[in-house]
């Protein structure tokens, strides 16, 4: 396995993995895995809210993630849309689902 740079939003860690989809499939499933804070004050912008999220600690993700095998920040890194990670999370999630079911 090789080792992947990945960041997005507020992450910026290591992960080994087969390749750079899977590196950041894992990073959307370290997010996804979190409990999703609800906010009652409807007053408070997109914003604020991110920063409540960062605050407390929660892995927030950006519109794209970034992965590289050299390191953090650099111009060569393969981007991926967010969305579109984790609807094949989701995707995943409902394979692994109907698996279990049938055991």
């Amino acid at each position: 396995m090789a080792k992947f740079y990945v960041q997005s939003g507020n992450i910026r860690t290591v992960i080994s993995a087969d390749d750079g989809e899977k590196a950041a499939l894992w990073i959307v499933h370290r997010a996804m895995q979190q409990v999703v804070p609800v906010y009652d004050d409807h007053e408070l912008s997109p914003e604020q809210k991110s920063e409540t999220a960062v605050i407390k600690g929660l892995i927030v993700l950006g519109n794209s993630i970034l992965v590289n095998e050299v390191g953090f920040d650099h111009e060569d890194s393969q981007e991926m849309d967010t969305f579109e990670l984790v609807m094949h999370w989701q995707q995943l999630m409902a394979a692994l689902s109907k698996l279990e079911a049938m055991l």
